[in-house]
């Protein structure tokens, strides 16, 4: 199956949860916070001015980003965990 978000949604694969801390203790699975950072997997077309021009995404599939803690909803789409969220959620694209 495949999605296609809808107008400034984006669909995010999350990074894995932190297992262990820097010094290397293993965290407890309730202790563990959910990942902010994630691939861009799948992009919409963006959402429309008043005008009705629209304005486009500012990522693309296969960009690193972080984005907000509560943002976005969670969705599983054939056994694999994904995050669909707004643009607006998404708060800077990470480049190496």
């Amino acid at each position: 199956m495949t999605l296609k978000p809808l107008g400034d949604r984006v669909l995010v694969k999350p990074a894995p949860k932190e297992e262990k801390t820097s010094s290397g203790l293993y965290i407890s699975s309730g202790a563990q916070e959910k990942p902010q950072r994630g691939k861009v997997v799948a992009v919409g077309e963006g959402k429309r001015d008043q005008d009705g021009n629209r304005i486009p995404v500012d990522v693309k599939a296969g960009d690193e980003v972080f984005y907000g803690k509560f943002g976005g909803n969670e969705v599983k789409v054939d056994g694999e965990d994904f995050l669909l969220l707004r643009a607006d959620d998404i708060y800077a694209i990470i480049e190496e």
